[in-house]
């Protein structure tokens, strides 16, 4: 017997100014990440303190509820935790390089690297999911 691991997704539809919402939400994600990108500040300090991102999450908690039971609800939860899970990475970035006694600051550019394509690839299948009226 197989089990799904995949968390239960609702079966009613989400109205269309909601699933318009979460596109918006992706795009201003993805604003963060190409501010990032282009911009002074790396794409992981940008995705975390730049004001699209915050406002991406607010957006976030406080529409979620009308999410709830429709197949957008697993896109809303995508989004809330790419946002803190990165900021949980950026963190023990940070932490490794306070541990090692700023050696680590040396190396540090790899990892934060690699949660810098984590946010693109995030934001990138998320959004493409949601294109297709997919669940997460």
């Amino acid at each position: 017997m197989i089990v799904s691991r995949a968390a239960p997704t609702g079966t009613a539809e989400p109205s269309h100014s909601l699933i318009v919402l979460a596109h918006v939400i992706y795009g201003l994600h993805a604003g963060s990440l190409v501010m990032g990108i282009i911009g002074a500040a790396t794409v992981v300090a940008a995705f975390l303190t730049g004001w699209p991102s915050i406002i991406a999450v607010i957006l976030n908690y406080v529409k979620r509820s009308e999410a709830r039971g429709t197949w957008l609800e697993s896109h809303f939860r995508w989004q809330i935790r790419t946002f803190w899970f990165g900021l949980l990475w950026a963190t023990l970035c940070v932490l490794f390089v306070a541990v090692t006694l700023g050696i680590g600051i040396l190396i540090v550019w790899l990892p934060l690297g690699v949660v810098g394509l984590w946010f693109i690839y995030r934001v990138a299948r998320g959004w493409l999911a949601l294109k297709e009226h997919r669940p997460m």
